[in-house]
């Protein structure tokens, strides 16, 4: 997307950063932005940060804009606003994309960057405000500096309430597993081991495990399907887009579009402590590679686990044999062809639309393979009959978890993945510098069988998880903590200055109680503040303290 640049509004510079391949949202947000008279400067997917700088300065942009899917983006977004700060620039900066918040935006990003405002848009329908009053000659000062207050406010809320939460100790969150009796419950050998490919996969079969809710999402429409086409606020909006993707999804079947490709498999596998060791064959002699997950470190109460993935594999010490299975599928080779095409001829609509459709069938894809392997491939469940509605609520036995997301938040865990399945060969899939899958319109996981498995998050873990973690990996600890940012419930001394700084400014302009020493927490972070301080942060930090 291009302006002419005649009369515009102002110029702004928008990119996916470096390691991310998504950009729905993003082209929405420049659609947007042109309709209103800004001349947009599109750099694409994978832009890293020293182009979208230099691009910013040699097009005398007046705003950045970034976008991105995956978790590690956040860092990349982090990095270039720290790069910004380096370079002594003020434009100011738009985050935005599935995975960003306003909160990480407040505790991870904006503190990286002084010269200029930071802003989180999480939806197009804000851009045009945000970008009017960051250009406005009266509004941007009072905006800017208003942003940044709440930023303030939101930062130490964060903290606040992360102290609150009790964690535990790694070595009594792992007391505290998911018990399983692997003997009892036997695992199921699956119909064959070793890997098994797709290829030219029937699109019209998939297109009838099409999850249409997460469609209007994208669209910023909100509501479930069907119930959204009859929304008395955006019913006719939802009705008019479902009749565009309906004839559209007619021609991409019909004309066959795109190619929809796969490949799954079965290994031997047994659980190590917190890691899954999966095996060669069935003499579980030679080892292959190894899952390395994550536990949940939060407090539970009574009758609640602290459950990592590692739990739903019978355990080496156990001698029941289990296994894993893994997959990749996709249903976006050709899809930037035709997007492209649409593009060309300046029908953007179209090309999102039709990305959007790609996404869609590639989650249908992985929706369907499931069940092929439920009742066919592994066929631990042979007599299901669940509707599409109990599919999509998840109402079947095992689980299908994806690296990078809630169970376990490591995105290189796809490496492994994607080497036991030769997935770049095999599927047509591979993978960029930050784990993303491209084509964009892919999906990857790992598959387990056991009726006790259940989808879970790992929310925050604390520093001795990362240490161990990082042990297991074969990394050190800043490296871990690179890649598990998002979780991570402590500062990273690398990334200590700039708390500091957000610190001082969460600190209350009132007078201190008097009598309460500032030094009551053992922690440099506060040595700053004034004798009785009551700010938020050094409130949290007491409260973590006491419980230590």
């Amino acid at each position: 997307i291009a302006g002419d640049g005649r009369n515009s509004a102002g110029k702004i510079v928008l990119a996916t950063v470096k390691g991310d391949v998504h950009d729905i949202g993003k082209n929405i947000v420049g659609i947007v932005l042109q309709c209103n008279n800004f001349e947009v400067i599109d750099l694409g997917v994978m832009v890293p940060a020293t182009r979208i700088i230099d691009t910013a300065k040699t097009e005398g942009a007046d705003i950045i804009g970034l976008s991105g899917l995956i978790t590690p983006s956040l860092d990349e977004m982090s990095h270039l606003a720290g790069e910004l700060e380096r370079q002594g620039l003020s434009v100011p900066l738009l985050i935005g994309g599935a995975t960003t918040s306003r909160v990480h935006t407040a505790v991870k990003i904006d503190p990286n960057y002084r010269g200029g405002p930071v802003v989180h848009v999480n939806d197009a329908s804000r851009a045009v405000g945000v970008v009017s009053s960051l250009l406005s000659p009266d509004r941007r000062e009072g905006y800017a500096a208003e942003v940044r207050a709440d930023y303030a406010k939101i930062s130490a809320a964060h903290f606040r309430a992360q102290a609150d939460k009790k964690r535990l100790k790694l070595a009594d969150a792992r007391a505290n597993a998911v018990a399983i009796d692997f003997a009892k419950t036997p695992p199921k050998k699956p119909a064959f081991l070793g890997i098994k490919t797709f290829r030219d996969y029937d699109l019209a079969e998939l297109a009838e495990y099409i999850d249409w809710t997460p469609f209007f999402q994208t669209w910023e429409l909100t509501g479930r399907f069907p119930a959204i086409l009859d929304d008395a606020k955006v019913g006719e909006v939802a009705r008019s887009l479902y009749d565009d993707a309906r004839k559209m999804l007619d021609r991409i079947v019909k004309e066959n579009w795109f190619k929809a490709q796969a490949t799954i498999g079965f290994w031997p596998a047994n659980a190590q402590g917190d890691d899954i060791v999966v095996y060669a064959d069935d003499s579980r002699k030679a080892k292959v590679a190894t899952f390395h997950t994550l536990r949940q470190q939060l407090e539970k109460r009574e009758g609640r686990f602290n459950a990592a993935l590692s739990d739903f594999i019978a355990p080496v010490s156990s001698g029941v044999p289990d296994y894993i299975g893994a997959f990749v599928v996709t249903a976006g080779i050709g899809e930037d062809v035709v997007a492209d095409r649409f593009k060309n001829a300046n029908d953007d609509y179209s090309s999102i639309l039709c990305k959007a459709l790609a996404d869609r069938l590639a989650e249908a894809f992985a929706e369907r393979m499931h069940l092929r392997v439920r009742k066919e491939f592994w066929g631990y469940a042979p007599d299901e009959a669940l509707s599409p509605e109990q599919l999509i609520s998840e109402q079947y036995q095992g689980i299908r978890p994806a690296p990078g997301y809630p169970a376990q938040p490591d995105h290189t865990e796809k490496a492994t993945l994607f080497s036991l399945l030769d997935a770049e060969n095999t599927a047509g899939v591979k993978l960029t510098e930050n784990y993303a899958m491209w084509p964009g319109s892919s999906v990857s996981g790992l598959y387990f069988s056991h009726r006790e498995s259940f989808y879970f998050g790992v929310g925050k873990i604390e520093r001795d998880q990362v240490e161990d973690y990082a042990s297991r990996k074969g990394w050190n600890v800043i490296e871990a903590e690179r890649w598990l940012a998002p979780v991570l419930n402590y500062i990273p001394a690398q990334d200590q200055s700039a708390q500091d700084r957000r610190v001082k400014e969460a600190m209350p302009t009132q007078a201190p109680a008097a009598g309460v020493p500032a030094n009551d927490v053992a922690s440099t972070e506060l040595a700053t503040h004034p004798p009785g301080c009551t700010c938020a942060v050094h409130l949290a930090y007491r409260k973590k303290a006491a419980r230590a």
